[in-house]
């Protein structure tokens, strides 16, 4: 009973990127944060080395005069997925490659491109009260041009599902590593963890976890966090990396508490990826 008054009164807690100011980092989800407050650390993760996550993409993205930060995965040479709760109502987004400073402009590799808000497609059926349908695509004005920092992730291919329960997976990101951080996070971070089934991801969030959304253990306090979302998560086949999330959501006690982390289960949206953008992986 303790565990569902817990879930019912805190499950606003999207672990939503640069959304949540300094502040109020344990209160629900606010709109914005200012640039110079961001934050945001993989928690009890390891630092990447440049060149390891190459499909990692790292976005500011402009509200106004206010600035908020998430992350995404590239697809192609002109594609970028991420959360919607990331980009709805963004004016616009700078989309970094090939990084893992995101302060350093000169970083070897490191690309910037600045994309305008007609190039940022929110899924028409995002519902911010459920968080359900948290996907959108981002299309780079020019094609990027791969390398040794940047390449594309693979998509799922259709008709080939699988849950992937108990399996390893990657998920990285610039977001919080503590829940007591308090500084700006430079440099891309990485867990490797454990799938978790469904049926154990709803015993934390009764009601909230569907089928078109995939969880992460957060045992030993490896999690996503404020900063990661919309980031990716990757299951490694050999040397393909199949995209199989996108970070949505978590709860607001804290990234270390053990509770699942929640993504976008990429392959209930192939779909709509191939009719949004044309990429497919059959």
């Amino acid at each position: 009973m303790m565990k569902t008054l817990i879930v019912t009164s805190l499950l606003v807690a999207v672990v939503s990127a640069g959304f949540v100011p300094i502040s109020q980092q344990r209160l629900p989800l606010v709109p914005l944060m200012p640039e110079e407050e961001l934050e945001g650390r993989i928690t009890n993760g390891e630092l990447a080395k440049p060149g390891q996550f190459k499909y990692q993409a790292g976005l500011k993205l402009a509200f106004g005069d206010k600035f908020a930060w998430c992350g995404g995965t590239l697809l192609s040479n002109q594609w970028v997925l991420t959360a919607a709760h990331c980009t709805d109502g963004a004016d616009g987004v700078t989309v970094y490659l090939g990084a893992t400073d995101m302060l350093n402009e000169n970083e070897e590799g490191q690309e910037r491109i600045e994309v305008s808000k007609s190039n940022i497609i929110v899924h028409e059926h995002w519902d911010p009260n459920t968080l359900t349908n948290d996907i959108s695509l981002i299309k780079l004005p020019v094609a990027v041009k791969f390398n040794d920092y940047i390449q594309p992730a693979t998509l799922p291919k259709k008709g080939q599902y699988s849950s992937y329960d108990g399996e390893m997976v990657w998920a990285s990101g610039w977001g919080r590593d503590s829940d007591s951080a308090t500084s700006v996070s430079q440099f891309l971070r990485y867990i490797e963890v454990p799938v978790l089934p469904r049926t154990d991801c709803t015993k934390f969030y009764i009601g909230s976890v569907t089928d078109k959304m995939i969880c992460i253990s957060g045992k030993d306090g490896k999690s996503t966090c404020n900063g990661d979302s919309g980031g990716p998560l990757v299951y490694k086949e050999g040397d393909t990396n199949y995209v199989i999330g996108a970070t949505s959501f978590g709860i607001v006690i804290g990234c270390e508490k053990g509770w699942p982390g929640v993504f976008t289960r990429v392959t209930a949206y192939l779909d709509w990826i191939e009719e949004t953008s044309g990429l497919v992986n059959e």
